[in-house]
């Protein structure tokens, strides 16, 4: 009876370990499964309309950014916001482990909230495994509120699997930050070594700041029941520049596709160039159809990710599983070489440039909360292409003839890590 007990047990338990298997590789809402016909090209009036009013917010005009490169230059004026703060401080990462880089964080926010400031703190629970616990409590002691977005419950184990990776500060409702940075010791530095990252981060100001802080309220809600709302959080805010701009959002519980959306349309508006920096590009066959039938029509399409300095061996493999298709159309697939390579920047015709934390991925068009700023601005974006040719120096180029040469041990472990693309 025991043994008849205990196998029924176990029955039990490798059923429900499937069952939450099956539901981790599911995708969330219906995938896009038609290719998008191209309309209008990218500077048409046409496509900026089609993305405010189907997909995002409004364009924005009046404001104002700001590129920064490497840690150097990333924290100092995210640290110098906070602590210049006076009203409030919304603050939403993916990453944040120990080190003095987190503790800095800790303790800027912490004398803020001593000194009155509401400042409100939403860590992915999953991103966030590796935090300082003596952090959290100085902040908490401080007065700092601290919320875990999806901490797993037993009876709803399957919702860790939707991440927020969305990377954004707001400071006093008008200066905002987003990028591709994280809170950890690897951002630090100007990536002089394999254990400093490449990453690019922007700070932004004017009226599409309350479209940041608008994001993050989406998810603080979520996970709160809060509603953080009045001039504290949503301040009048004048034009302080030129730029136009927009925030873009997606979330598997609303608009899981938006992201992937927005890319595919301005993958068919393209005329003349792509410039895409990914730290993790595993392209569905969607996106590489897109993408070829760009290069197609003329479009110059050249890609970096990194090299063999990665975080994820296995995405590196089932990236380059994708390549065949882009490389015989002409694409420059380039592999960043001194360390890792973490930027997520899009760049269109030299006047789109979406950045933020979007990865070219299944992860992040389906399964997690991104967040991105699209910005139309031809300086903007001529300046980003610089830092890609800057960036392309560092890189080595893959051809399609050192592409189909590769040994067949690398093309084997390739396909087995695109099998799992789903969830990369």
């Amino acid at each position: 009876m025991r043994r008849h007990l205990k196998a029924i047990g176990w029955t039990f338990v490798l059923t429900l370990a499937a069952t939450l298997l099956v539901l981790n590789f599911r995708s969330g809402e219906k995938k896009l499964d038609e290719q998008v016909r191209r309309e209008y090209a990218l500077h048409d009036p046409q496509y900026q309309h089609v993305l405010g009013v189907m997909l995002g917010p409004p364009i924005t005009h009046g404001n104002r950014f700001e590129a920064l490169y490497n840690g150097d230059q990333i924290f100092p004026p995210m640290l110098a916001a906070i602590r210049g703060a006076r009203q409030s401080i919304t603050f939403e990462t993916y990453i944040y482990w120990s080190g003095d880089i987190g503790k800095a964080f800790a303790d800027a926010l912490a004398e803020r909230a001593r000194a009155g400031v509401k400042v409100h703190v939403l860590l992915d629970w999953l991103g966030s495994a590796k935090v300082d616990e003596a952090f959290l409590r100085e902040m908490e002691d401080a007065g700092v509120e601290i919320r875990k977005f999806h901490k797993p419950v037993w009876y709803d184990i399957t919702r860790m699997n939707n991440r927020t990776h969305r990377k954004l500060l707001v400071v006093d409702g008008r200066i905002g930050f987003t990028g591709g940075v994280g809170i950890a010791p690897n951002w630090t530095g100007s990536a002089q070594d394999a254990e400093h990252w490449r990453d690019s981060h922007f700070k932004v100001e004017g009226p599409v700041v309350a479209q940041m802080q608008a994001v993050f309220m989406d998810n603080w809600v979520k996970v709160s029941g809060d509603v953080l709302h009045g001039r504290r959080y949503f301040p009048p805010i004048e034009p302080v520049g030129e730029g136009r701009a927009q925030m873009f959002s997606s979330s598997p519980s609303g608009g899981s596709e938006s992201m992937h959306l927005m890319y595919l349309l301005s993958i068919a508006a393209a005329t003349r160039t792509i410039d895409l920096s990914s730290a993790y590009f595993v392209p569905d066959d969607l996106t590489v159809g897109a993408l070829v039938a760009a290069m197609r029509r003329g479009v110059r399409v050249r890609i970096i990710t990194p090299g063999p300095i990665i975080d994820s061996q296995t995405v590196r493999g089932a990236s380059r599983a994708s390549w065949g298709p882009l490389l015989e159309a002409g694409a420059q697939m380039s592999e960043y070489q001194p360390t890792m390579f973490h930027c997520k920047v899009f760049t269109v015709d030299g006047l789109l440039v979406s950045v933020g934390s979007t990865n070219f991925d299944n992860r992040s068009f389906r399964l997690n909360d991104e967040a991105n700023l699209n910005i139309y601005d031809e300086d903007f974006a001529a300046a980003q292409t610089a830092q890609f040719e800057a960036d392309l120096k560092q890189s080595r180029q893959l051809t399609l003839a050192a592409w189909r040469d590769r040994p067949l041990t690398e093309k084997a472990m390739e396909h087995v890590a695109a099998w799992l693309s789903s969830q990369l």
